[in-house]
């Protein structure tokens, strides 16, 4: 896997210092040989990358088959299956990127370069604005439960999934602009090319840190403030348990990612740093983002309200049960702040 997506190879890599003997004529007949299985960290990676790719495919499979054809139709099972659909797209992609890690160049050309590279940023930004999304959706049920009881509905969830997902191709973008192929020494690489213009690099690694990660982080934070204060002061809901799925899916997203946007932004200034460690935190730091795509579907496993019980259930009762139970509590909530709403206007 390319894992350093944001990382200029043919300019950072001097090719021609470590093949200085060559003749021109040799050159063009060199042959490339995958280096991979010679670096622990690149097979250990490699191994990584391929559970990753299983587990998030057939995971997210099962949880799209779940929420898609075996579940009822509700708001929540709208937000976990578009989640679901796009860690399940970016797991189907990641062959791809490992073939290229393994064999140390890319042989897929230049359109599957951008599509390829376009997926998983697609992947970052769709996760995380669902996650905002729900997050609105849960504050906005705590704090408005009758306003939520009438106008919380399957069709307005589905156009605000359809308005993220077009907001996250947008923003995936610049990797269909900025990546291209090329070939150095017999070595044929997938790069970003951001020589187009002078402060683009710099644009699209800021762009991504801000829309991806600290707006969502700040937005995320606000709504579980209120969640958390609105239900310590009512007398119904003693516990958080309810919110605990979705607080899972957000710790897990951010824990994921945030390696990975560390190391893009010190890559931005990456003349002031050991070369071999900045790639080194780039591919570490982009197989963690990769395994936010298999955690999910075993959140919505694990994180029922009996674990033994749910234990010793099958495996699809466990998904189920796991994406339900916020919906179900969330509308045993919705109508009791409903009836009490009620009686207190008519003792008014």
């Amino acid at each position: 896997m390319d894992f350093s997506d944001d990382y200029d190879y043919p300019m950072d890599y001097n090719y021609s210092d470590k093949y200085e003997n060559y003749t021109t004529e040799k050159v063009l007949v060199f042959q490339h040989q995958s280096t991979c299985v010679k670096e622990v960290l690149c097979v250990s990676l490699l191994v990584v990358s391929v559970v990753i790719c299983l587990l998030g495919f057939c995971g997210n499979a099962l949880v799209i088959w779940i929420s898609g054809f075996k579940m009822k139709k509700t708001v929540n099972t709208t937000w976990y299956l578009s989640l679901a659909i796009s860690d399940f797209v970016f797991c189907a992609f990641l062959p791809f990127s490992i073939t290229n890690m393994a064999m140390g160049e890319w042989i897929f050309g230049r359109f599957m370069c951008k599509i390829a590279s376009s997926v998983m940023f697609l992947n970052m930004f769709s996760s995380i604005f669902l996650l905002v999304v729900i997050s609105i959706d849960r504050c906005v049920s705590v704090v408005f439960p009758v306003w939520a009881q009438n106008h919380r509905t399957i069709k307005k969830a589905s156009v605000v999934v359809f308005i993220s997902w077009l907001l996250a191709i947008t923003l995936s973008f610049p990797s269909v602009i900025f990546r291209e192929v090329s070939t150095h020494m017999g070595i044929t690489v997938c790069y970003n090319n951001y020589t187009l213009h002078q402060h683009s690099h710099k644009i699209v690694v800021l762009s991504r840190f801000l829309a991806g990660f600290i707006v969502p982080f700040i937005v995320i934070i606000i709504c579980y403030s209120i969640i958390i204060l609105k239900l310590r002061t009512n007398r119904m809901t003693k516990s958080l348990k309810p919110f605990k799925v979705m607080s899972a899916l957000v710790a897990a997203f951010f824990i994921c990612w945030f390696p990975y946007h560390v190391s893009i932004l010190l890559e931005l200034n990456h003349q002031s740093y050991n070369q071999s460690i900045l790639i080194a935190g780039l591919k570490v730091g982009s197989s963690m983002a990769a395994a936010n795509s298999f955690l999910n579907p075993v959140l919505y496993v694990f994180m029922g309200n009996d674990f033994k019980q749910k234990f010793r259930s099958t495996v699809l009762s466990k998904m189920e049960n796991a994406m339900g139970e916020e919906g179900r509590t969330t509308s045993r909530y919705l109508s009791r702040s409903s009836s009490m709403d009620g009686r207190a206007s008519t003792h008014i």
